[in-house]
């Protein structure tokens, strides 16, 4: 992070983007503190993203409500003992850091048979909504305005009315000032512009990316960073449904050199995005909910099967004995 900021052009370049940067806080190291005061100091805001160690999750969700509400206390005093400014705070809530892992290794069956556990635990999604509500409203107390950055999928389940990626993965739908989806294409090449476009008119704000390798081959091969086309095709779509726009992020941008290009963009310029990409998009869309909806009444359903092959086997039994019955 030393390195990123020494490179003298970087923040005067942000500065003339209007940009703020959401600095994860992964620890309160007086090298942390001291990039902080260079970008106050410059005129640019930084947002505090709230973030826990990687040893406990890293991202903030329904398991570790009380981690986070530490987290915030060690904040404000590091904060206070380093006379720190703040252009807000950032909530990014996703599924922990080993559970994501767990997907890469050889223990997905272990977090399946987790996950299936947690799709009847309703009251955990009561009680994470209820404690992070609480906590937002206390940073809303001590003046701070609050981002928080959800999955896109969080919009398909309010679309039918679902809890249940907040009961198996840990989410928690809540919002502070302002909520940021992230829809990152580069999960999905072939869609372009499109996941932007299905996903625009539910968002508040839009995060788009992700334009930085994950440092993992594999996972690069398939899922490369977004290149300046893609990139900018995803931010000229966005503008269109928020005036605020996010980038993950800053370090793949100074990579592959987008904020220079970035200084002359036109956000005026038409984006042609094919009917058939908009379709696939939206067709996506639909099959997520389908499945969201399948699977929050997938024991509804699975009353009704057995119930529906219970009655078959009774009439089927009851043909069979008539048929048996002889007549006198």
């Amino acid at each position: 992070m030393q390195a990123l900021f020494s490179d003298p052009d970087l923040i005067p370049t942000l500065k003339d983007l209007h940009a703020e940067v959401a600095l994860a806080l992964q620890d309160f190291s007086p090298g942390r503190a001291a990039i902080v005061r260079q970008l106050d100091a410059a005129g640019v805001g930084v947002i505090a993203w709230m973030a826990l160690p990687r040893d406990q999750g890293y991202y903030l969700n329904a398991g570790n409500e009380p981690a986070a509400a530490a987290r915030f206390a060690q904040f404000q005093k590091w904060s206070a003992a380093q006379e720190l400014h703040w252009a807000g705070l950032g909530l990014d809530i996703e599924p922990s850091l080993a559970e994501w892992a767990q997907l890469q290794q050889k223990h997905r069956f272990r977090l399946f048979l987790s996950l299936i556990g947690r799709a009847f635990e309703g009251q955990r999604v009561v009680k994470a909504r209820t404690e992070y509500s609480t906590l937002i409203r206390q940073m809303q107390t001590q003046g701070y305005a609050v981002q928080t950055y959800q999955l896109m999928f969080l919009a398909d389940e309010r679309r039918v009315r679902s809890s249940i990626l907040e009961r198996i993965l840990g989410l928690v739908d809540v919002r502070g000032n302002m909520e940021a989806l992230m829809i990152y294409s580069s999960f999905n090449h072939a869609l372009d512009s499109g996941m932007v476009w299905a996903y625009g008119p539910d968002a508040q704000a839009i995060a788009v990316g992700s334009t930085a390798a994950s440092g993992d081959a594999a996972m690069d091969a398939k899922f490369p960073p977004l290149n300046w086309n893609e990139f900018s095709r995803d931010l000229i779509v966005a503008s269109h449904f928020s005036r605020t726009v996010g980038v993950y992020s800053l370090e793949g941008c100074v990579r592959q050199g987008f904020l220079p290009r970035l200084k002359s963009l036109d956000w005026t310029q038409s984006i042609v995005l094919p009917a058939a990409t908009v379709a696939a998009a939206q067709a996506f869309r639909g099959r997520i909910q389908i499945i969201i909806w399948i699977a929050s009444h997938f024991v509804y359903i699975a009353a009704i099967v057995l119930i529906a092959i219970l009655c078959l086997f009774l009439w089927w039994r009851k043909r069979r004995v008539a048929r048996q019955t002889p007549f006198a």
